[in-house]
């Protein structure tokens, strides 16, 4: 009744200002302690005497006024009650607040009985127990009053976003809790779902479990929610898919709050929560590495990275250059990438000494300068060409990017005397059917070749789909879901692994440290994810319905794809052991007088021109590879 008064009293915006107030006066708590105290004081003496303070006593009780004013300040300073704000106040702040009044009344209960022992007249104990009751009531009561009115007038101060929570649970109490602390962010717990059963009907913080996951399009509808909040840290990616997927025709918009870490610690902060990002969609949990840990060999060293401009080239240059290495080479030929990474690092990483080499690693004499000049310790080299179906209609390019260009690297380190040589490769090197897959297949051979010639230890990375990268398929899925649609998938049973851009190279860094020369890592990034499925995810998730407010076209595989993306090759398989969430495996030595001729007679057909011989060699080099003539435009 009071509340209701109190609202309808103050519109949101007078509630606002009121509230500003009511923050404010927070800093003359000391002072309303003060009156507060000595309140308590008088009505102890007067209930004590029935309203009529005897004369005798009433120097008495000016002395008494004056002593247990100072002692009950200082405790109450000295407990810290005055570090607590008012409006967050706790059972542990009133716990902590009764210490110090009970602290102040066994002090001046030992100096009253020490005065008043041989005088007249004593000093009532009756009163020292009334005096102690008083002061709890009011100045307790004074700081709860502050916490409830401003829960009162903190409802409806910012532009409301109603809220349903999914998961009542540790997460969901701390999202509600900081709910109702920060007004300001416009969130209005409306209630909870979760699966448990014996849960539905009960409340949390006043807010009530309105049923489980079946039952959330009809809570939407009839509580008239418009934000929907995940809050379950420990969820897997198919659980996050569900929950959106039950969600699809809610039209709500999709939250969720931080990871099981925070959750452990007590953390979860309101002004954490974001929206559901396509990586809470990974059929597995995000892999957590202390990057500090596994990255110590790159402290104090000169490190090179390819391909620098690139998606991952990008996100290595900032993890490396938060391990402090001696100098940061960042080698790519385009300028304007390149310089966008300057900036980063220079915000970021302002004391990093780096070097921006513009250059291309087919151009052997450029790269012989920079190893010569900077004399790398380490290198990453993540610079290709990735994309299948534009390497399908330009051979030669793959050619002298990934098989050509990565010899050349490989050679410079190896002639400089390189610690490390790390290459980034794809998962569609694994029994090949594409042009980029088949001329990263022979980068990976070329760097197991030269993992035998001297100290420097070579190996290469492999990892799936990166999500986010330039070029994905979840930049390009979120582009047409911008423009109206149609979303075009080439197949609907096509699937695909995924990782994150920083998962990538949180596991090249760390194959960098253990390798001990020639194995290829590979992360585990759990199931694959249908393409199918992530497109519809992804549509839900920006407030459209799939197949009704955004169309799904099926435009058929495209050159050199395949249904379905391998890790692993059966031999790769047979020889695989697992490191933590890696993969390792030693493939197979090739004769190398044999490969180094087929490499060379690539090369020469790349500058030629010649697509039929770099087709038919890649064919007769990888049998699973089958040149694509008819759709390209080639005769046999």
């Amino acid at each position: 009744m009071f509340e209701a008064l109190i609202k309808k009293i103050l519109n949101p915006k007078k509630r606002k200002i009121a509230r500003n107030r009511l923050r404010r006066t927070g800093i003359l708590t000391p002072v309303f302690d003060l009156v507060l105290i000595n309140l308590a004081l008088l009505g102890a003496f007067l209930l004590r005497f029935n309203f009529r303070i005897p004369e005798e006593y009433l120097l008495q009780y000016l002395y008494a006024a004056i002593f247990i004013t100072i002692v009950r300040m200082l405790a109450l300073h000295t407990f810290g009650v005055y570090k607590s704000m008012l409006r967050y106040m706790s059972v542990a702040d009133f716990i902590n607040l009764i210490k110090a009044i009970t602290t102040g009344t066994i002090i001046v209960t030992a100096f009253m009985f020490f005065l008043y022992t041989y005088k007249k007249p004593t000093y009532p104990r009756s009163i020292i127990i009334l005096e102690w009751l008083l002061d709890i009531i009011l100045l307790g009561g004074i700081r709860f009053s502050f916490r409830v009115m401003d829960e009162i007038l903190k409802e409806e101060c910012a532009f409301p976003k109603r809220t349903l929570i999914i998961g009542a649970g540790d997460a969901g109490e701390m999202v509600v809790r900081e709910m109702r602390t920060h007004p300001e962010y416009g969130y209005i717990p409306i209630g909870f779902i979760d699966d448990n059963p014996k849960k539905i009907g009960k409340s949390i913080h006043d807010v009530r479990i309105l049923g489980t996951g079946n039952d959330v399009e009809d809570v939407v509808k009839k509580k008239d929610v418009s934000h929907i909040l995940i809050a379950i840290p420990s969820a897997s990616g198919r659980v996050v898919r569900e929950i959106i997927e039950k969600c699809a025709r809610t039209r709500a918009h999709f939250e969720i709050v931080p990871g099981i870490k925070e959750i452990i610690t007590g953390d979860v902060k309101i002004n954490q929560i974001r929206n559901v990002k396509p990586e809470d969609l990974l059929g597995r949990k995000s892999i957590d590495v202390d990057i500090k840990k596994v990255g110590e060999y790159l402290s104090g060293k000169r490190v090179l990275i390819t391909g620098a401009g690139g998606s991952i080239g990008k996100e290595l240059a900032r993890q490396v250059a938060s391990l402090d290495p001696e100098i940061l080479i960042l080698f790519g030929r385009g300028e304007n990438s390149l310089y966008e990474v300057n900036l980063e690092l220079g915000r970021d990483y302002p004391e990093v000494n780096k070097f921006l080499a513009i250059g291309n690693i087919r151009d052997s004499s450029r790269v012989s300068r920079i190893f010569q000049e900077f004399k790398p310790s380490i290198v990453f080299h993540a610079a290709a060409h990735k994309h299948v179906p534009l390497m399908e209609i330009s051979p030669e390019e793959a050619v002298k990017n990934n098989i050509v260009g990565t010899r050349i690297v490989a050679e410079e380190a190896l002639a400089s005397n390189v610690e490390r040589f790390v290459m980034i490769s794809t998962d569609k090197a694994v029994n090949p059917t594409s042009v980029m897959g088949a001329s990263k297949k022979i980068a990976e051979i070329l760097v197991q070749e030269f993992a035998e010639r001297n100290k420097t230890k070579f190996s290469t990375v492999r990892f799936g789909n990166v999500l986010g990268s330039r070029g994905s398929v979840v930049p390009l899925f979120l582009r047409q879901i911008e423009n109206g649609g149609p979303v075009e998938v080439t197949h609907p049973e096509v699937k695909r692994y995924f990782m994150t851009v920083g998962e990538a190279c949180h596991l090249v860094i760390e194959a960098g440290g253990i390798t001990k020369g020639g194995e290829i890592f590979i992360l585990d990034m759990g199931e694959p994810v249908s393409i199918d499925s992530l497109a519809r995810n992804l549509i839900t998730l920006s407030g459209h319905e799939p197949d009704v407010g955004i169309k799904i076209e099926y435009i058929g595989l495209r050159p050199g794809e395949k249904l379905r993306e391998e890790l692993m090759t059966k031999e790769e398989l047979v020889t695989a052991t697992k490191y933590q969430y890696l993969w390792v495996t030693v493939p197979e030595k090739q004769n190398n007088n044999s490969f180094e001729k087929i490499v060379k007679q690539l090369d020469d057909f790349a500058k030629k021109g010649d697509r039929k011989g770099i087709f038919n060699l890649l064919n007769s080099l990888i049998p699973t590879f089958r040149p694509s003539y008819i759709k390209n435009g080639f005769d046999k």
